[in-house]
C-alpha cells in the first residue's frame, strides 16, 4: 500500500502563491457551512441513515437490518456505489408498548441524510441562491425545481425559466431510490453555478420534479455531490450517462491552475455557538493560516476513486497510544455521514477502555454513561495513509440517547468492507480534497475546549443537542417510536 507523504514547505509555499493570485483575480471566498436551524443529532437515526446509504448490515444483534444480505465487497467491485439497496426493515419488537410486532419497512424519515450543514450557492444568470447539502459521498447535484410535484415548505426552488444560461437536456433524466422505496427524480439541464466566488460553467443540474412525501420538510433545497462522477445517476435514453461533478468541471476550466484543482472543508463543534459559525468549505484554495495554526505540515495520501469515493489506506489505529491491528484496512471520508464507522476490532477495543460503556440492542449502538468525564475518555486515533489523527474527545459523545447515556460518535461499520469516516472524524481535521492530484490531505484541528458535559433536564442543551428528556422514557415509548419522533424534522430535504 502507498505510504503517506508530507508536503515540503517549498512545495506548499508555491501552491499558496498560485492560489493567492487566483483568489485575488476571481474574488474567491469561503463558503460558510451553516448548521440547520433546530438540528438535533440522534444516534440511532444516524446509524440507520448510514445503513440505508451504504447497504450494510450490523454485526451485532440489532433492531434494524436489510432483508437481503449482500456481499458488499463483491458488490462494490462489480458496480461501485449505488443507492438501490434492498429494503431496510425493523425487527419484531418485544416491548409491550410497541405496536410493531412484525418485520416492517423503516419509514423514509428514518433513512435520509443526517447532515448538519447547509451551504449557499448560486445557480443561473442572474444567480438564484439555494441552500444545499454538500456531500463527498455522492456525485449528483440536484435541486428542487418550480415544476416539483411536492411543495417545499421553504418554497425556495430553482426556476430554470428565469436563467438566461440554462440549457435543457431533453434526452437526460435521473432518479435516486432509497431503501424504503422512496424516490426523487426529474430532468436535467446545464447552467452556471457559483461556489465561493468561483464560477463553474456547463454544470449538469438535476431538477427534482417528482419527489416522495418523505422529502417534504426540512431546510435544504437539494444536494451537491463532491465524490466522483462514476457514481452520478444521470441517464440518457435509459442508459447510464454519468456527468461531471462541479469539482470535475472546475478542473476542466482553463482559468483553474493545477495547484487549485481542489476543495477543502473545516467543521467545528456545535456545542460552542461561536465555533459552529466558523465551519466552511473553500474551492480552489487552501486556508494557509489554518494549516499553519496546526503546527504541522499537510500529510497527504493517494486516493483510490475506482468506486467513486474518497478512499485511502487506513492501516493503523491506536487507543491511548496502544496500536490496534487493522492490516490492509481502507477508509473513505464522507461529509454526508454523521458517525465514524470503524471495524469491530477497533470499535470493541475503544469501548473496552470507556468505563461503564455498553452495546445497546434498543439503540443499535454503543452507549457511554452520561457521567463520563473528559479524563476518563480514551484517546482514539485512526490513520489517513501513514499518519494517525486523533478524534477529539467531545466527538466520541454524539448526542444523548436517554437520560443516563450518550450515544457514541464512533460505531461499528458492520458488514462494510471499509471504514466510513464521517463528521465525528472530520471535525478533528482540516481536510484538503485534492481531486486534481488524486490525493487527500489533512492537518489536525483539535479545539481547545472539549465539552463533554451532559445536558441537564432542567437546563438548556447546547446548540445541536437533543432535548435531554427525549428518548429517556424507555418504559413508556419504544425506541423505534423514539427514532420516528426524533427524526421527523431531519429528513434530507
Amino acid at each position: 500500500m502507498p505510504f503517506l507523504r508530507k508536503a515540503s514547505s517549498v512545495a506548499m509555499g508555491s501552491m499558496y502563491q498560485v492560489q493567492s493570485k487566483l483568489r485575488q483575480e476571481l474574488g474567491l471566498h469561503k463558503v460558510q457551512a451553516v448548521r440547520k436551524s433546530g438540528h438535533k443529532l440522534d444516534g440511532t437515526k444516524a446509524y440507520v441513515s448510514a445503513m440505508a446509504r451504504y447497504g450494510f448490515n450490523p454485526t451485532e444483534e440489532s433492531r434494524f437490518f436489510h432483508l437481503k444480505k449482500t456481499d458488499l465487497t463483491k458488490e462494490f467491485q462489480r458496480r461501485g456505489y449505488t443507492r438501490h439497496w434492498e429494503q431496510l426493515v425493523r425487527a419484531p419488537q418485544e416491548h409491550p408498548d410497541d405496536p410493531h410486532k412484525d418485520n416492517e419497512p423503516v419509514p423514509a424519515e428514518d433513512q435520509q441524510y443526517d447532515t448538519e450543514y447547509l451551504c449557499e450557492i448560486g445557480i443561473g444568470t442572474p444567480q438564484q441562491k439555494v441552500k444545499l447539502d454538500f456531500d463527498t459521498g455522492s456525485a449528483d447535484l440536484w435541486v428542487r425545481s418550480k415544476d416539483s410535484s411536492l411543495l417545499h415548505k421553504a418554497d425556495k426552488k430553482f426556476d430554470p425559466k428565469k436563467s438566461d444560461t440554462f440549457q435543457e437536456k431533453t434526452d437526460q433524466t435521473w432518479k435516486i431510490q432509497y431503501g424504503d422505496g422512496s424516490t426523487a427524480s426529474g430532468t436535467v439541464g446545464t447552467d452556471v453555478i457559483t461556489l465561493g466566488g468561483l464560477q463553474i460553467k456547463n454544470q449538469a443540474i438535476e431538477l427534482a420534479k417528482k419527489v416522495s412525501s418523505a422529502f417534504s420538510s426540512g431546510e435544504a433545497d437539494g444536494l451537491l455531490g463532491l465524490a466522483f462522477s462514476t457514481i452520478n445517476t444521470i441517464e440518457s435514453d435509459g442508459k447510464p450517462d454519468p456527468q461531471p461533478t462541479p469539482v470535475e468541471n472546475m478542473i476542466s476550466q482553463d482559468d483553474i491552475p493545477k495547484d487549485a484543482e481542489l476543495f477543502t472543508s473545516a467543521f467545528y463543534s456545535a456545542r460552542d455557538d461561536k465555533s459552529a459559525e466558523k465551519s466552511f468549505y473553500t474551492f480552489g484554495w487552501v486556508d494557509e493560516e489554518l494549516v499553519k495554526s496546526s503546527g504541522q505540515e499537510v500529510a497527504w495520501t493517494p486516493i483510490d476513486n475506482s468506486e467513486g469515493f474518497w478512499k485511502f489506506p487506513s492501516e493503523s489505529a491506536a487507543i491511548n497510544g496502544e496500536n490496534v491491528p487493522v492490516d490492509g484496512n481502507t477508509a473513505i471520508a464522507d461529509t454526508g455521514t454523521t458517525l465514524a464507522l470503524v471495524s469491530d476490532t477497533v470499535c470493541k477495543a475503544l469501548y473496552a477502555k470507556i468505563p461503564g460503556s455498553k452495546y445497546s440492542y434498543q439503540y443499535q449502538g454503543y452507549l457511554i454513561p452520561s457521567t463520563i468525564t473528559t479524563d476518563q475518555l480514551p484517546e482514539l486515533s485512526v490513520a489517513v495513509g501513514g499518519k494517525q489523527f486523533i478524534i477529539q474527545k467531545e466527538d466520541l459523545l454524539l448526542a444523548p440517547a436517554d437520560k443516563d447515556h450518550w450515544y457514541g460518535g464512533v460505531q461499528s461499520r458492520g458488514t462494510m468492507p471499509f471504514d466510513i469516516l464521517g463528521d465525528t472524524f472530520l471535525k478533528s481535521i482540516y481536510a484538503i480534497w485534492d481531486q486534481g492530484n488524486s490525493r487527500f490531505g489533512a492537518v489536525p484541528k483539535i479545539e481547545a475546549n472539549q465539552d463533554t458535559v451532559f445536558p441537564t433536564s432542567d437546563g438548556s442543551p447546547e446548540a445541536g443537542s437533543p432535548d435531554p428528556d427525549a428518548g429517556n422514557k424507555v418504559g413508556e415509548i419504544s425506541p423505534v417510536e423514539q427514532v420516528r419522533e426524533a427524526v421527523k424534522d431531519l429528513k434530507m430535504l
